[in-house]
This record gives C-alpha cells, sequence and structure tokens, in this order.
C-alpha cells in the first residue's frame, strides 16, 4: 500500500482545458447537437456518465482497477463497475412484476468485496455491465412513455431513468477521486 507522500503528481492528457480529462475533439462525449425531447434527453445524459465510467477505467490494470480508495472502504473502480452492473440487474426488477432476478455476486457489498486483482474478474466485470446495461436497456425500450407506470411499485419510467442518470453521476465523481488516487490523472 503506498503512503500519503507516494501519491502520484496530478495530469492530464488535455491540452486545450487542463481542468478536463481530454480535449474537446479527443473527448467522445462531445456532441454537438442537442437531442430533440425528453426521452432522447435523458438516454444521452445516460450515454455520456457510462462512457465517463470507461473513460476513468482506461489504461489501467488489474490491480490498479482494484486498488481501494482508503481504509476502512472497500470502493475502487473495478468495485463501481461490478456495483453499476448489479445495479443495472436490480433496475430491471423494478419494471417487471414477476420475481426479482438473483443477484450477480451475491449477498450485500460482495460487488466491491469480490473486486480482487485478477484479470479475469476484471473481464468478467466489463462484460457483466455491458450485457445488464443493453438488458436494462431493451427492457426500457418497452415503454418509451416516460410517465407509464411499471413493477409492483408502480414506479414511473421517467424516475427510473433519472435515478439511473443519478446513480451513475454519483459513482463517475466517485471515479474522478479513485482514478486520481490510482496514477494522479484528473479530469471531468
Amino acid at each position: 500500500m503506498r503512503g500519503m507522500s507516494d501519491q502520484s503528481a496530478r495530469w492530464t492528457r488535455a491540452t486545450v482545458y487542463p481542468d478536463m480529462w481530454a480535449d474537446p475533439d479527443d473527448d467522445p462525449r462531445n456532441n454537438e447537437n442537442s437531442p430533440d425531447g425528453e426521452l432522447a434527453t435523458l438516454q444521452d445524459f445516460l450515454a455520456n456518465y457510462r462512457i465517463t465510467l470507461r473513460m476513468k477505467c482506461e489504461d489501467l490494470d488489474a490491480e490498479q482497477l482494484a486498488r481501494r480508495s482508503v481504509p476502512p472502504s472497500t470502493m475502487s473502480l473495478l468495485g463501481l463497475v461490478r456495483h453499476l452492473a448489479e445495479v443495472e440487474r436490480d433496475w430491471r426488477n423494478w419494471i417487471t412484476d414477476g420475481e426479482p432476478l438473483p443477484k450477480l455476486y451475491g449477498v450485500k457489498d460482495a460487488d466491491f468485496h469480490g473486486a480482487v486483482a485478477d484479470q479475469a474478474v476484471v473481464d468478467a466485470a466489463r462484460a457483466d455491465l455491458e450485457r445488464e446495461q443493453a438488458a436494462t436497456d431493451a427492457a426500457l425500450a418497452a415503454h418509451p412513455d416516460l410517465g407509464e407506470r411499471v413493477g409492483k411499485d408502480g414506479i414511473a419510467i421517467r424516475e427510473l431513468m433519472v435515478h439511473r442518470i443519478e446513480e451513475y453521476a454519483r459513482h463517475c465523481g466517485q471515479a474522478d477521486l479513485l482514478r486520481e488516487c490510482v496514477d494522479g490523472r484528473v479530469g471531468q
């Protein structure tokens, strides 16, 4: 474990704006065309947060991705990827009236506890997140009316979409700090 004096210097790849993660021309989140409509806007924000999380994890090895923040926290970038895969699966439980899908990683906090420095765990977590995102997106595509109420609790699709954005936004903020702790790279 590194001590406080062993921390990497803060840095960014951006040359245009030093507080950015990447230069505007290199940033895959830059979309010059604002989406039309509420649903498209919500989907655009969600897509950009998903890209941000991937960007915060890029160019890191399994040890760096699994590196925990500060004791006693179990939070790591890999843990966030696993957690969001679990959360995507759980959102599908909100949509259905049927039996809930089983947990991907087991008991509470297993998503973080099982985030170990093993490339197979990293590869599985990335695949899990992509699969769960696609499945939740497909389930929600069947409900284009944002006011429609679904599931046992009658949650509005709009509320579910906003909650998803909030969840990714919060975890992307944590990913900012986790990445800075790993190698000093900063930027939104």
